[in-house]
């Protein structure tokens, strides 16, 4: 386990990270990556979303193009605050403050789940999908966005001993363990690498 997958601890990070998230963000996670992984989710103009670990907001603003009902939850005060000075607290957005392991939703109380870098950081992420299947109806879909292993083992040490970056196996066992069905992956990253992020769609079984 990566010395981030620590909720205390990644909860510290992003008290410092929030200050220049929006600014670096970019590099990594892009406005064409968000782009093509919203087409994938296929959303409803009506459909109610959760967007899990939506940090300052990045893919809440993309949801918010597709659907007026858009939730956001995180765990970081930090960063919340950042997406409340965007949408304000309920105004645009209803933002909780949680833990996407222990979601406070009842069952089947959203139309879709939208997570975008923070799977990296959850200490026990078949609970977190497990947790998504049970608050998302039947049939919907659920879209996580994550880091791909690297293919470089000096590179692959590295991303270990930070957090967790995963490949198309990986992300079908946890998937599978978490009761999911219809589970299909697609990787996207900037032009410097364009496989740098792994985006997982699955459907909770009807």
């Amino acid at each position: 386990m990566g010395i981030l997958e620590d909720k205390s601890r990644a909860r510290l990070f992003y008290k410092y990270l929030s200050t220049v998230y929006d600014r670096v963000n970019p590099f990594i996670w892009n406005e064409e990556m968000r782009a093509e992984a919203l087409e994938l989710l296929d959303l409803a103009p009506d459909d109610r979303v959760l967007d899990v670990g939506c940090g300052t907001g990045f893919g809440t603003e993309g949801l918010l193009r597709y659907t007026d009902d858009v939730h956001g939850l995180d765990q970081s005060i930090h960063q919340m605050e950042k997406a409340f000075e965007k949408f304000g607290r309920t105004d645009e957005v209803n933002f909780y403050r949680g833990d996407a392991e222990r979601l406070p939703f009842a069952d089947d109380s959203f139309d879709a789940v939208w997570s975008s870098g923070s799977i990296e950081y959850w200490p026990n992420p078949v609970d977190a999908l497990a947790e998504f299947r049970r608050i998302v109806k039947p049939g919907g879909p659920v879209l996580v966005v994550g880091p791909n292993y690297p293919s470089s083992s000096v590179f692959q040490r590295v991303a270990d001993a930070i957090m967790l970056f995963y490949d198309e196996a990986e992300a079908d066992r946890m998937f599978d363990e978490a009761g999911f069905a219809e589970v299909t992956h697609v990787t996207m990253g900037p032009a410097y690498n364009p496989e740098i992020a792994i985006t997982t769609l699955a459907h909770v079984p009807e």
